[in-house]
């Protein structure tokens, strides 16, 4: 009879947080616990919070009635970035026992003595100062790509946003161990490594607890270039005044790193990024696209913007509107802005009426679906290659080229988890794209 203790996580936000859950979920395992799913009967619920979005903080409660419905008896546990933010706010939750703030979270088994049930949740929470280790992580998603933390924190002080608060500074994964881990993911033979951090960008700060920089983002790209059994490297999200040109020249001529950058621009109205404390203007952003298309016609670019930021009038909303309808970008994020408490854009004037934000971020989802149109047509008659991912998805197997455009075919089992060459040939009634096989490339 299994007596093992069984955990099942949960995990809200970005694809750090995923990689985060992976490692947490690793220590149980250790431990000697089971992981289930996190729908099924559990003695512990573990769930990583966000505190990025408002719903985000919504759906926390609704994450832990589920929970509850599971197994009512069990022991429900909060780690991550709101969970730092607001220990008292999720303690309070009913149903929740222990709450674990940013230094405290990969210590989590330390925490668990006898799962009895709290009458309070407890909580463990350092000041965020003290966030200054390094937990280097990586999760394994879906066999076909993994997840790879490179940094934590951030050491900016953009005005609308909690993370520096929720992670503390910026500090970085030795290059040694990024490069292990990296093997270790490749031994599993999965084909694609996405990088991931608060500011990848900034990477090599902290490699020794302090502000000394050993390593930077440009040698960390050209040392996982040279990682043996790893088919693709895709760098996830970089702030546009740390990719330099070198490192665009590099993944250029790379053999492994894709050519897809996510570069946020958050507005393209320069006095909307000066209340925002961004670090460029938006002319250096035109500079960045303008450099990776010379040397990459094919990559795909794509932007992170925020709409109704205080202050933003429909004039500001406008200039973005047109700056990023005559930019060469393939798709965008679009953020509705969300007063986060401690944040100085929360106590700025010019509030927006929520309406408004709505209406903005309408429109400028109306122009990604645009953009990224515009960008499959222009890939319409290339040779690509693509890797396919493992979901059978009502008959058909879907997959991205190297240039992120999705494609999709019947579905065949022996295709997950391949890489094959192949010539895209139209966009298919649901935006997807059909191609046709070419050769195989690799399986």
């Amino acid at each position: 009879m299994n007596t093992k203790k069984k955990v099942g996580f949960y995990t809200l936000g970005c694809k750090l947080n995923f990689s985060e859950t992976s490692t947490i979920a690793r220590s149980f395992k250790e431990e000697g616990f089971d992981r289930v799913d996190f729908n099924d009967a559990a003695d512990i619920y573990v769930i990583n919070t966000c505190s990025v979005t408002e719903n985000a903080d919504k759906r926390f409660k609704t994450i832990v009635k589920q929970a509850q419905k599971s197994n009512p008896e069990a022991f429900i546990v909060a780690v991550g970035c709101y969970a730092q933010l607001k220990p008292q706010e999720l303690a309070n939750v009913n149903g929740v026992d222990l709450v674990l703030g940013a230094t405290e979270k990969f210590k989590i088994t330390d925490y668990l003595n006898d799962l009895s049930k709290n009458d309070l949740g407890e909580i463990h929470s350092c000041e965020i100062e003290e966030a200054d280790f390094y937990v280097g992580s990586y999760s394994i998603g879906d066999r076909t790509r993994a997840f790879l933390k490179v940094q934590d924190g951030c050491d900016y002080k953009c005005t609308y946003c909690t993370i520096p608060l929720a992670r503390g500074i910026s500090r970085s994964d030795t290059l040694t161990n990024v490069l292990k881990n990296a093997k270790e993911i490749s031994e599993q033979n999965i084909k694609e490594i996405v990088l991931t951090g608060v500011n990848i960008g900034d990477y090599g700060k902290g490699e020794f607890g302090n502000k000394k920089h050993e390593h930077t983002f440009y040698e960390l790209v050209q040392a996982l270039d040279d990682v043996d059994g790893i088919e693709r490297l895709r760098i996830s999200s970089i702030e546009p005044n740390l990719l330099k040109n070198e490192t665009i020249e590099f993944v250029a001529n790379s053999n492994t790193f894709v050519p897809h950058f996510h570069i946020p621009l958050q507005s393209g109205s320069n006095s909307i990024l000066k209340a925002m404390r961004r670090r460029y203007m938006r002319e250096l952003y035109v500079d960045r696209v303008n450099k990776i298309k010379q040397v990459m016609p094919h990559a795909c670019i794509g932007v992170d913007v925020i709409v109704g930021f205080p202050g933003e009038t429909d004039e500001h909303f406008l200039e973005t509107y047109n700056f990023l309808s005559n930019l060469d970008i393939s798709y965008l994020h679009v953020f509705t802005y969300s007063e986060r408490a401690n944040t100085a854009a929360a106590s700025l004037e010019g509030v927006v009426p929520k309406n408004i934000r709505s209406k903005r971020s309408k429109m400028l989802r109306g122009l990604s679906a645009k953009k990224r149109r515009a960008f499959y047509e222009s890939q319409i008659g290339s040779t690509r290659k693509v890797l396919f991912e493992s979901e059978n998805k009502e008959g058909y197997i879907h997959g991205f080229t190297d240039n992120y455009v999705k494609v999709k075919a019947p579905w065949n089992p022996e295709l997950v988890n391949t890489l094959y060459e192949v010539l895209l040939t139209k966009i298919d009634d649901d935006g997807l794209v059909r191609f046709e096989f070419l050769k195989e490339y690799s399986a």
